[in-house]
């Protein structure tokens, strides 16, 4: 049997079911992590700290996750990726439960920071199990579902964390995102196959964080971590502090109708599958361009002071937000030839940091010049995505 009669192949019912099981496990990761971007309001009130502190219960899970990427990859090219993917999922869910508990805020910091270093196992590898497992001819739809995902599951997560603290407190918010994910951690468990396609690298984990030299001398997949950076920090500052904005005037909107924001990250499942398929077709680089493109008119439209106007603006904002991280997440897959996992990991450790640093960064611009301060900041991360972009190669498979 070749190595290519192993990969999964697009219309296979195993290839479908592992789409599934990946669609799940993507959902739990960005449920858990962005809970917190929901509970932000209900957390500034509780303990009585500014928006941009509160926004570090989000920054902080981001940037211990962004740098225990390269380790968490690192350790899964020597002994496979299901183990990881699984005990990171189980573990996150578990510190999540613990976290609706915190009696202060400097314990709830803490419990968050240990969630970004537990949950970074699963995207660490994610990414590289599916460019191993999947038929490139199906690559690009297989990446689709694993983002839409993570959209879904990012959206579920900000939405049952502004709806439950908005009618019950921010701890049962967590504390129902994490029981929910325990149970779903168990069936993935069950039901996600062994790497059949995985070679270990030799030598031991330093031997292999010191891989991560090979993608950081290759320009595209700096380039394509740099577009991460971008693509995140957009949208989570965004998110952030849009709750501010509606709970104010003009809009004076009250908790539970401003958590249903997130539910636009529905068109953000739909734009992922869109734009995943049309990079199965067309240039990637290209549909990365339309997806920044996209981005770009939604956060300037969000500027007029009619709400219709705002959430048509944010709904394109996420659309194109998610299309663009679905064709870049699948670029670096398909472009590294060695050290996949590192590639994919240094890509996720821009996308994550972007959250981290624009997140309460542009925060500071928000508080000092009010949404124009936030917009400005989105518009000119866009710019320098798409300007990236267009330095990109136009072929994504040089294997």
């Amino acid at each position: 049997m070749t190595a290519s009669d192993t990969l999964l192949r697009k219309g296979s019912p195993e290839y479908r079911r592992t789409s599934a099981v990946l669609f799940v496990a993507g959902f739990m990761t960005f449920a858990i992590l962005y809970v917190a971007q929901g509970t932000m309001p209900a957390v500034s009130e509780d303990f009585g700290v500014s928006p941009a502190v509160a926004s570090l219960t989000l920054s902080l899970t981001t940037l211990p996750l962004a740098v225990m990427l390269v380790v968490m990859a690192s350790w899964s090219e020597g002994h496979g990726r299901r183990r990881l993917l699984v005990g990171s999922l189980i573990g996150a869910a578990a510190l999540t439960l613990a976290a609706a508990a915190s009696p202060s805020f400097p314990v709830l910091l803490t419990l968050r920071v240990l969630t970004g270093i537990t949950l970074a196992g699963f995207p660490a590898v994610a990414m590289a199990y599916v460019a191993e497992e999947f038929h490139p001819s199906g690559l690009g739809t297989a990446m689709g579902m694993y983002v839409s995902g993570t959209g879904l599951g990012g959206m579920t997560g900000r939405l049952t964390g502004g709806l439950l603290a908005g009618l019950g407190s921010w701890r049962l918010a967590m504390a129902t995102v994490a029981v929910v994910c325990l149970v779903a951690a168990i069936w993935v468990a069950a039901r996600l196959p062994s790497s059949r396609n995985f070679v270990a690298s030799p030598g031991g984990l330093g031997t292999r964080i010191a891989l991560i030299r090979h993608p950081l001398r290759d320009p595209v997949v700096l380039k394509l971590a740099l577009c991460g950076f971008v693509i995140m920090g957009s949208l989570v500052s965004y998110y952030n502090y849009l709750q501010y904005r509606l709970a104010a005037p003009p809009f004076g909107l009250g908790a539970v109708v401003i958590s249903l924001i997130f539910a636009f990250y529905l068109f953000g499942t739909v734009s992922a599958n869109w734009m995943g398929r049309l990079a199965d077709v067309r240039s990637r680089r290209g549909v990365m361009l339309l997806g920044f493109a996209i981005m770009a008119v939604g956060a300037a439209g969000s500027l007029v002071d009619v709400l219709p106007v705002v959430l048509a603006a944010t709904a394109l904002l996420v659309f194109g937000f998610f299309g663009t991280h679905a064709v870049a997440s699948g670029f670096v897959g398909t472009w590294a030839a060695e050290q996949r996992a590192q590639a994919s990991a240094l890509y996720l450790f821009g996308y994550h940091l972007g959250s981290g640093v624009v997140g309460y960064v542009s925060g500071l611009f928000f508080t000092r010049f009010g949404w124009s301060g936030e917009v400005a900041t989105v518009l000119v991360l866009v710019v320098v995505g798409g300007v990236v972009a267009l330095s990109l190669p136009t072929a994504t498979n040089r294997r």
